[in-house]
């Protein structure tokens, strides 16, 4: 459901919330990191930076580190930032209609209840929250992994 920059920009933001504080980590670095393009990361990082999600420092010790807390950064604020509104989907068969409860396509229902969780995990999810080792079933400790493209 994500494009690419959006995975790109989010993978980017864990690989620095996991950064210690007041650290930061140069571009190239953080491209082979977080296995992205240095070029297309350094446009990801200026529209972070733009939107105040990301600092930038010159010299000795320099380069990118997250301007919040891992914390305050919303995952549908990302999303919305990278994608805007198509962020948000829309009719699963592209209906031109306007597809709605009022007017609904073949899969509406269907559809409407995976737009519903999927909206929900990203307004309630930050940073943090896909950045932290997560804990299955059987209770032993993972690294959740952010999916690479």
């Amino acid at each position: 459901m994500l494009t690419a920059t959006t995975e790109h920009a989010l993978r980017a933001l864990v690989h620095m919330a996991a950064l210690p504080e007041g650290e930061s980590i140069l571009g190239r670095d953080l491209a082979e990191r977080a296995s992205i393009p240095a070029n297309y990361l350094s446009k990801i990082l200026l529209t972070l930076r733009n939107a105040g999600y990301v600092e930038t420092t010159r010299g000795f010790g320099g380069g990118y580190r997250l301007s919040a807390r891992p914390n305050q950064i919303k995952l549908i604020d990302v999303v919305e930032l990278f994608e805007g509104v198509r962020g948000r989907p829309g009719c699963l068969l592209g209906e031109k209609h306007g597809c709605s409860d009022e007017t609904p396509c073949p899969a509406h229902a269907m559809w409407k209840e995976v737009k519903v969780a999927y909206l929900s995990f990203l307004e309630s999810n930050t940073i943090a929250d896909i950045s932290r080792p997560q804990k299955p079933a059987d209770g032993k400790l993972v690294k959740k992994k952010v999916k690479q493209s």
